[in-house]
């Protein structure tokens, strides 16, 4: 399958830095037409080459499009896919860059009418900021994208999307349904709310916001995060809820252990909590860095 059109849905920072890497590489050859709701954004696409062409019409940026990828918030994905079917062309492929797949599969697998395909992705990138001025022509260079068989219509199509994502620079791996949603809960999603609940944390002592230009690098590095987009991050939530309360729980047991070795002052028991951390996370550092070719 040539691919001569594609369409990006959501011209934030995903959609917004999948456009510039496709148009870097592919130049004229591929057409892509960006598809938003808010009219500057439509505009700043254009201007910063993101997209050849931008629309809010459903219809006229839809139906000559070979490849669809949705990159709004999860919860607006199924009402989009609902108002964009009726114009995809027979062997148009639509996938997504949604946080949870579980609850995009459910819904989606069903809806699909013959000769349409869809393919479950997942980029493993991004930054704080958001919007269509924040989007990177490199933030997928070397980062890891996953592709769920299980969660789509045809091994075709995931091998359309896999050779097309290589052109961003990314790096294309698979995973099994639940495997993921479980993985980005413990390694993206609840790191998010516990930066979030640092940040509002120290709203509880508006005094110390006063003093907030004298936090150092450790605050600054690990709240970074709470900057992100809210109404994406309320709608992985919302969507991947099982695993995210599932593991939040226990990060409140680890808290609570910590709590009590405090009041104790038990500093053999404090020692071993910051101890196995360093342990382990050097060790997965290692690893990883080891794995990078």
């Amino acid at each position: 399958m040539k691919i001569k059109r594609i369409a990006i849905i959501g011209l934030g920072l995903i959609g917004g830095s999948l456009g510039l890497a496709l148009k870097k590489q592919c130049g004229e050859e591929v057409r892509i037409t960006g598809v938003d709701h808010d009219p500057k954004t439509l505009e700043l696409a254009v201007q910063r080459g993101a997209v050849d062409y931008s629309t809010n019409d459903w219809k006229k940026g839809v139906e000559h499009a070979d490849i669809i990828f949705l990159c709004t918030p999860v919860l607006q994905i199924i009402p989009i896919v609902e108002q964009i079917l009726p114009y995809v062309k027979v062997g148009g492929i639509l996938t997504d860059v949604g946080s949870t797949k579980g609850f995009l599969a459910e819904k989606l697998l069903g809806m699909m009418p013959t000769g349409i395909h869809y393919v479950s992705g997942h980029p493993m990138t991004g930054i704080e900021r958001s919007g269509i001025m924040a989007a990177d022509q490199g933030l997928f260079n070397d980062k890891w994208y996953i592709l769920i068989p299980e969660a789509s219509t045809s091994p075709e199509a995931v091998a359309i999307i896999s050779q097309i994502l290589t052109w961003t620079g990314a790096r294309i791996t698979t995973m099994e349904l639940a495997d993921h949603d479980q993985c980005a809960a413990i390694i993206s999603h609840i790191p998010h709310v516990v930066a979030a609940a640092l940040v509002n944390l120290l709203g509880k002592y508006p005094t110390l916001e006063e003093s907030f230009k004298l936090v150092g690098g450790g605050f600054r590095d690990t709240t970074r995060i709470a900057s992100s987009n809210a109404d994406m991050w309320a709608d992985i939530c919302l969507t991947n809820s099982q695993p995210i309360t599932q593991s939040l729980l226990q990060v409140k047991e680890l808290l609570d252990e910590m709590i009590q070795a405090v009041e104790k002052a038990d500093r053999p028991a404090i020692h071993h909590f910051f101890k196995r951390a360093k342990v382990r996370r050097d060790i997965l550092i290692e690893e990883t860095d080891s794995h990078v070719v």
